[in-house]
């Protein structure tokens, strides 16, 4: 990490705020009902598509669409995890706190350690040598760029943390305070233990469903996750002003629903205290103040495809 601190990121100006404080206020509030709904929905998602994906009495042209969806859900699952994390999905906060947990099993994130990442990354929104999201690099030539979304950089930056969970080796992690250790790594121990429970079943069964069920499809998955992550701050500013260093996306109501509205990333940089399912209805208040306020994915990508320097970040 740098020695200087960056400045702080900016939010709102408290002497014109972006959103008048009385309809914040409606905004800001929880519902687990919208919780649950969403988790449902999510959940109904992944098991119809695992049970077409796996029964053989349908044809490959069901199958191979099912494992697709199977996949999406089970990499999605990572938005989940992250609403969850930021414990707004919910009004009950144990909860948020389970449901990021099994979420972030699913999606191959250790939600308590990820929790502490991304408040790191939320005070220091891509900022160069202080937010741990750009600590691998951002891709800036066109095979990089392809590198980045076929998830090999993903799973094998996953292994490592992993591993580093498992035994505490967090010295270079400052958004893990010395009093998180052993908890944080307690985390990853039970989650090992169920990765190591369901291997077990798999193989006593003989089936191989670990792999079918869980670690093809979320291979599948992962190259659409990519996409649509690496929009939320490739070719924003580097500075502290939250309204230039993110990027809010227009996209497809499915795809809008699977993030679980992420799409509206300026919003939630911006109010991080807005619940999942509030956050369209925060959009036209900030709108026009938006640098980066985008059409759609395709035309994000179009333009990082013309110029992948756009996605390099200054040196930290």
């Amino acid at each position: 990490m740098n020695a200087a601190e960056p400045s702080p990121i900016k939010t709102r100006s408290p002497q014109a705020p972006l959103i008048p404080d009385q309809r914040l206020a409606a905004l800001n509030r929880r519902s687990d009902r919208e919780g649950w709904r969403q988790v449902v929905g999510h959940g109904v998602l992944i098991v119809a598509a695992g049970w077409l994906w796996v029964d053989p009495r349908f044809s490959w042209v069901v199958r191979i669409p099912a494992l697709l969806l199977l996949g999406w859900g089970l990499a999605f699952c990572f938005c989940a995890m992250h609403e969850c994390g930021h414990r707004t999905a919910f009004a009950s906060r144990s909860l948020n706190d389970a449901v990021a947990w099994w979420a972030g099993v699913l999606s191959f994130y250790n939600a308590d350690f990820y929790r502490r990442y991304h408040q790191w990354h939320h005070r220091y929104t891509h900022q160069p040598g202080w937010d741990p999201e750009l600590e691998g690099g951002t891709p800036s030539s066109r095979l990089a760029y392809g590198i980045e979304l076929s998830g090999v950089p993903w799973w094998i930056g996953k292994l490592r943390s992993h591993w580093r969970g498992l035994v505490g080796a967090y010295d270079d992690c400052p958004y893990i305070a010395a009093d998180a250790v052993a908890a944080v790594r307690a985390s990853h121990w039970k989650q090992a233990a169920v990765y190591a429970t369901a291997l077990l079943l798999s193989l006593l069964g003989g089936n191989g469903l670990l792999f079918w069920l869980w670690l093809l499809p979320l291979a599948v998955g992962q190259p659409l996750l990519r996409f649509v992550l690496l929009a939320e701050h490739g070719g924003c500013s580097t500075s502290p002003d939250g309204l230039r260093n993110t990027r809010t996306t227009h996209t497809l109501a499915p795809l809008r629903w699977l993030m679980w509205n992420m799409p509206f990333h300026s919003e939630h940089h911006l109010f991080a205290s807005i619940p999942f399912h509030a956050l369209p209805a925060a959009h036209p208040w900030i709108a026009a103040e938006l640098e980066h306020n985008d059409p759609g994915y395709l035309a994000v990508h179009r333009a990082f495809l013309a110029d992948p320097a756009k996605l390099a970040l200054p040196p930290a």
